[in-house]
């Protein structure tokens, strides 16, 4: 085992524990260990955003993430985060305007 890792046992409810083993099965990841570390790694980078910055985290249906995808296969978008960001920015940004044309409206 690498130098620069540490172990650290954790006790986990048996729901949480056969969440991991299914996403295993799945595929999504090779072993458990390799989860619990994404989770860890997910945690962190989100509590650890600049104050600058918000994080969001959007859960969407399969069919929409196999769209978003497609769209970076076929080269629209580097990656699916990517992708999710720049919808967002350019909807927000919509919203944004269509809120000003009302204020001014009024």
């Amino acid at each position: 085992m690498a130098s620069d890792t540490k172990r650290i046992t954790v006790r986990i409810p048996t729901d949480l524990s056969d969440g991991l083993e299914k996403l295993v099965e799945r595929g999504d990841f090779s072993t458990v260990s390799d989860a619990i570390r994404a989770a860890i790694s997910n945690l962190i980078e989100n509590k650890n955003a600049p104050e600058h910055i918000s994080k969001v985290t959007v859960d969407l249906p399969k069919k929409n993430v196999d769209d978003i995808e497609s769209l970076v296969n076929e080269g629209e978008s580097i990656n699916v985060d990517d992708a999710i960001r720049t919808a967002v920015r350019e909807y927000v940004k919509d919203r944004i305007e269509q809120y000003k044309k009302q204020k001014m409206n009024l």
